[in-house]
């Protein structure tokens, strides 16, 4: 069942999205070569908490990091380690949440490090351009499908692979709710989007193949052919006069 948010739930559910907004932000700027995933992560727990707010994600299903920091091949649920390193050159992927009062915010973003190829640039604005494809979709009155559409059309526009295993959701009270909200799909089908909706939309897109896999650690997900992927994400409120970000500064 969708659950629809009131306006006093969304207005926490904002400040929820700050939090997270300005965590993102701040640990974005930390991304250099040299630099551990672990320190990245142990910086957006105390960016978190010092804002009043829980991190979301650690000890969720036993996620050891309070962020995902995901590298390159790496689609999502990348575990933060005091031993990995970024490089010159390196997609970096950050997913943070944060629970506030209540409730949740969810975002995500990636970064690239130093030097790129073009291509590699062209998947983040690709991605990026996605999401906003995404978020203009979240219009009263429209079906669930022409959100999917719409960041499929982007995608497939810019001749990149799209996740399929992994998606959108509902996010508010809990971190997943329902409804599930695919990268790709017909537009005109699905539930008719309704003011109240709070929603997490995630593109994940790759350079290659839109196929991954999970590894022995049992929450890194990877493209199966090796190439780089980037995510990014935005919890998003329906409302009567249109679409609102919640996860801004």
């Amino acid at each position: 069942m969708i659950v629809l948010k009131t306006e006093e739930e969304i207005a926490r559910m904002r400040e929820a999205g700050r939090i997270v907004a300005r965590t993102l932000n701040h640990v974005s700027q930390m991304v250099q070569p040299g630099v551990s995933t672990g320190e990245l992560d142990r910086e957006a727990e105390l960016f978190i908490r010092r804002a009043g707010a829980v991190p979301t994600f650690k000890g969720y299903q036993g996620f050891p990091g309070s962020i995902c920091v995901s590298l390159n091949d790496e689609v999502v649920h990348g575990i933060p380690s005091f031993e990995r390193f970024i490089r010159e050159g390196d997609v970096v992927s950050i997913d943070c949440g944060a629970t506030f009062d209540g409730v949740i915010g969810d975002a995500a973003t990636s970064v690239a490090v130093g030097k790129c190829r073009p291509r590699v640039l062209e998947l983040l604005d690709i991605t990026k351009r996605a999401l906003d494809a995404g978020v203009r979709s979240a219009v009263v009155g429209r079906r669930l499908g022409d959100i999917s559409h719409a960041i499929e059309v982007v995608a497939r526009g810019g001749r990149l692979g799209i996740v399929r295993e992994y998606c959108g959701h509902g996010v508010g009270r809990e971190l997943h709710e329902a409804p599930q909200i695919p990268n790709f799909g017909r537009a005109g089908v699905g539930p008719v989007v309704a003011a109240g909706w709070t929603v997490a939309l995630e593109p994940m897109l790759n350079l290659g193949t839109g196929d991954v896999r999970v590894l022995a650690d049992g929450w890194t997900v990877v493209t199966a052919d090796g190439k780089p992927s980037a995510h990014f994400e935005h919890t998003v409120a329906v409302t009567t006069k249109g679409p609102v970000i919640l996860t801004l500064v």
